[in-house]
Parts: structure tokens; sequence; C-alpha cells
């Protein structure tokens, strides 16, 4: 019989594909979904993490061996932010964009969210990359890192640290 609306045929696989979600208890969006993502992000690792109440979680595809940036602007320095840059498209707010709040300055180009109950940035939208999303590492779940490799960054001269820089923008980048 052909497939219904919305299914596909998939030929001599049809099997495969049944014992698949079968084997691991999941809907045919679901087995989807981690089959794309297994092929989208090669290379990468799934972790999730999120701020200290639980308010606010996320999932984000990286490598499991994180090159952070620990910065010395003036916000980075009070909050000591240190943090990996991800393209947008490797990061999905799972909970609490109505806890989030935004805090920005100077050319409020950077947004700086928080979660309004525990106050915890687990991520940020940076300066350097605003096509994409800085990762606080100590906000995310154990299991996934492997290694985490601190790169400090000039931020209280930012332009010319930025400029300098070789790869910081194109870290957001797919």
């Amino acid at each position: 019989q052909p497939p219904g609306p919305g299914a596909f045929e998939l030929g001599a696989q049809s099997g495969r594909w049944a014992a698949f979600q079968e084997r691991h208890r999941l809907s045919c969006e679901e087995a989807a979904r981690l089959l794309l993502d297994a092929y989208e992000y090669r290379g990468l690792v799934k972790h999730t993490g999120g701020c200290h109440c639980g308010a606010v979680r996320f999932e984000v595809w990286a490598s499991a061996d994180l090159h952070v940036f620990n910065c010395n602007c003036s916000i980075c320095t009070k909050k000591q932010n240190r943090h990996f840059i991800v393209p947008a498209s490797r990061f999905k707010l799972l909970k609490g964009a109505d806890n989030l709040t935004t805090y920005t300055f100077n050319t409020h180009r950077a947004q700086h969210t928080f979660c309004k109950t525990c106050g915890v940035q687990s991520f940020y939208t940076p300066r350097s990359n605003p096509d994409g999303y800085g990762i606080a590492p100590h906000c995310l779940d154990d299991g996934t890192v492997q290694t985490i490799v601190t790169e400090d960054i000039n931020g209280k001269e930012w332009e010319k640290a930025v400029k300098e820089h070789k790869t910081i923008r194109d870290m957001s980048k797919p």
C-alpha cells in the first residue's frame, strides 16, 4: 500500500527502519531527527546544559574538545565569562525563553542573556559573532566534554583583538 501523508517510500530499507524505531523506542520523527543530526553534525557531540535553577535548558552541537575564550573586557571580567562559540544552527533552546532577560551596553551588539530566576548566563550572543552563540562550558551537563583549551583574548582592546584573531569570526559559520 502507498505511504500515507507526510510519509515516504523506503523500499528495501523499510524493515531496517521499523526495526531501528522499535529497538530504540522512537517515533518516526524522532528516528529521522536522530539520523539527520548524526549526518549533519558528523564529528560533533550533542551537549546539553542550562542555568542553575533549571528554568533554562538548551542543547548545542559542538566538538567534545572545546576551544574556550577567556576575555578580559569589563563585563566578562565581572562575570568570569568564559565561552566557546557555535553557529546559531547548532544551538537549540529547549525551554525557558520566557525566563530569559537580556543586558546590553556600549554598542548593544552583544546580547547578554541570563535566567530571571537564578541569574546564571549559560549562553549569550557575542559581539564578535552575532550570528552565533557563546556557550558557557561550566553550564554544560557532565559527560560530553573531553578536553578544554582556553585562549585569552584581549577584550579591553576588542576591535584590535578581533581584527588580529585569525578564526574567531568564522566560529559561528556552519
